[in-house]
């Protein structure tokens, strides 16, 4: 899949194609270890689910919801590889637009955006995340499928929007 704007690392739009089908096996190391890099930190300095959070991560089948945190940001976080961030914001994974990362059991909400929903959403890619076992197991298959079908087609994404809790 061959995408069009981009953001650089200095946050500086401009026109860049990646083909990101060929550029996925040269990424994904890179981007295994920035996500596990992020989801330790999180899992440092988040907070754990209160009662009313749990159950939420449980409504959405979550095995253990006692291991996820949450940490508010003012915006989520991008990789420092150049290649990598261009990639993220490309397929839509990561950018301005962005309110919610679950990376395992670390999830990252911006300030302002926590809701029954995006939270239901992010705790059903932590249960997507236990069913593969790590986050090394789960992004070749979760970035394969973006970058074959795109972000909104991606069967993780769709079975998130399905699990999604309503906020009323």
């Amino acid at each position: 899949m061959v995408i069009g704007k981009c953001i650089t690392f200095l946050g500086i739009w401009h026109d860049m194609q990646l083909d990101l089908q060929a550029l996925l096996p040269r990424l994904l190391p890179h981007a295994i270890a920035w996500a596990e890099a992020v989801a330790a930190d999180v899992a440092a300095t988040g907070t754990a689910l209160n009662a009313r959070d749990l159950a939420i991560a449980s409504a959405v089948e979550v095995q253990r919801p006692e291991n996820i945190r949450v940490l508010m940001v003012d915006r989520l976080p991008l990789p420092p590889d150049p290649e990598l961030q261009a990639a993220a914001v490309q397929t839509g994974l990561l950018g301005p637009t962005m309110t919610g990362l679950t990376l395992g059991y670390s999830i990252l909400i911006c300030h302002g955006h926590m809701s029954r929903r995006l939270l239901s959403h992010e705790c059903r890619h932590v249960f997507q995340f236990e069913r593969a076992g790590s986050i090394a197991s789960f992004l070749p298959a979760y970035l394969g499928s973006i970058v074959q079908v795109g972000y909104g087609n991606c069967p993780f994404e769709q079975d998130a929007r399905a699990h999604e809790l309503s906020d009323a």
